[in-house]
């Protein structure tokens, strides 16, 4: 079907942005066909359907480079005993007995509603990083499902790691990774990994192994918390970024979330292998684990994205949270006025180029039809040239009226028509406090 987005105020992104008044963005298919004005596109596809988009602003739809659906149902649940003092306790006692709670349908549903987020947010591609240790064989599948009921783009992977008998998540991986193969612009895969200090070097090496033989990358976090680079500095007497080298798990399909305690030579060599980094600043701040040196990464080359690490799916708040952090941090109100939108809007399109073998992020002929659509009236001149100070300062703001990916319309006057979010929200608030109370009894 052919579709007019009509009568809006396009922004092209691109190496060549264009910001165009009273255009149309026309789609065909999962492809956009062309975009001009919207007089033109009237008289040169009369026959589309008509979609009006007056007083919106027309964006490519958003992308998060690393989430966890799976944490959805710890939303609103209490924690027993003394708050966590630090990272390691905050996954003892929550993150580490949330996973091993979760049963095959707190996986669909834990799944479905960040998607339903995720499409009320205009975010159209996400990066997933899942564990479920009880319902581990074949939730991959689950999620799979998850996704394509809800019409957005996402890599998968199952979180390998040695910390309990249940863990595990090799043959998972593995599983997953042949059947998508090089994905089909909708689903694609990853090998995922917990974190070095949950690592030993025999499973790191039979990962990356498998990784290297089905050509996707690794996807693990990295010295999120100072204790993951102590921990490699006492058992290996090397840095984290060094092993993982060492061990091959580097390179341009791996992704390296937070890197928050990393040195430069560890920064050297995340550039020397186009190795990918993540930046969550909401959740780096949540658990009081330090800044990610974003600013040095960057001027290294290093291509550095955004996620959320599952605390939402808006990414518009990582962005303007990056920003206020970055200058906070650094103490210099001259940075991070043109790198935080940058890590959104150029390189996560990058990394997930990389995943997916498509130019996403930028609306123009022949390129996905994926459309963030939100309410917009420009209270000052907007053009090229002062674009991102309607971005971190407005459009943060703005509510997200229409969100399409490959070329479907998934939200349209902010009503889901992908997914019926009023029943699957309804089930899970059946179902979370039996895992809540399941949760309890672990040990």
């Amino acid at each position: 079907m052919t579709t007019r987005f009509e009568n809006g105020i396009v922004v092209t992104l691109g190496n060549n942005n264009r910001v165009l008044w009273n255009a149309t963005v026309v789609t065909d298919g999962e492809l956009v066909t062309a975009v001009g004005d919207s007089a033109e596109m009237k008289r040169r596809f009369p026959d589309a359907k008509s979609v009006d988009c007056s007083g919106k602003i027309i964006l490519p739809g958003f992308i998060c480079s690393h989430h966890h659906f799976y944490s959805t149902m710890a939303r609103g649940m209490a924690i027993p005993g003394e708050p966590a003092k630090n990272f390691v306790e905050i996954l003892e006692k929550l993150w580490w007995k949330v996973d091993r709670a979760l049963d095959e349908e707190d996986v669909l549903l834990s799944a479905q509603l960040p998607l339903v987020d995720c499409i009320r947010n205009g975010t159209t591609t996400v990066i997933d990083h899942h564990a479920s240790p009880a319902a581990r064989d074949g939730s991959l599948d689950v999620i799979e499902t998850a996704v394509r009921q809800a019409g957005v783009r996402a890599s998968l992977c199952y979180e390998v790691s040695d910390r309990n008998i249940m863990g595990g998540g090799i043959a998972e991986n593995e599983r997953f990774i042949k059947k998508v193969g090089k994905g089909d612009g909708q689903i694609a895969a990853m090998m995922g990994l917990h974190a070095s200090f949950t690592l030993s070097d025999d499973t790191l090496e039979k990962c990356v192994g498998i990784a290297k033989q089905g050509e996707v990358g690794c996807h693990i976090h990295v010295a999120e918390d100072l204790a993951d680079r102590e921990d490699s500095l006492k058992k290996y007497n090397t840095t984290i970024v060094n092993r993982l080298n060492k061990l091959g798990a580097t390179g341009k399909k791996s992704i390296f979330v937070h890197c928050v305690h990393i040195d430069e030579n560890e920064m050297d060599v995340i550039a020397r292998t186009a190795t990918i980094v993540v930046h969550n600043p909401e959740s780096n701040m949540n658990n009081a684990v330090g800044v990610t040196p974003i600013l040095k990464m960057l001027q290294k080359g290093v291509l550095v994205g955004l996620g959320t690490d599952g605390m939402g799916s808006d990414m518009l708040v990582q962005m303007r949270c990056a920003y206020l952090l970055h200058r906070l941090a650094n103490r210099d109100p001259r940075v991070a006025f043109m790198e935080a939108p940058q890590m959104l809007l150029q390189n996560n399109a990058e990394i997930a180029g990389r995943q997916f073998g498509l130019q996403l992020g930028q609306i123009a002929e022949g390129l996905p039809a994926d459309l963030a659509i939100l309410d917009y009236c420009p209270p000052t001149p907007l053009s090229e040239a002062n674009f991102l100070g309607h971005l971190i300062f407005g459009l943060v703001d703005a509510v997200v009226d229409t969100t399409v990916c490959r070329g479907k319309i998934l939200m349209q006057g902010k009503r889901i028509l992908s997914m019926d979010e009023e029943r699957l929200a309804a089930r899970s608030r059946e179902l979370a406090p039996k895992m809540w109370a399941r949760l309890q009894e672990l040990q």
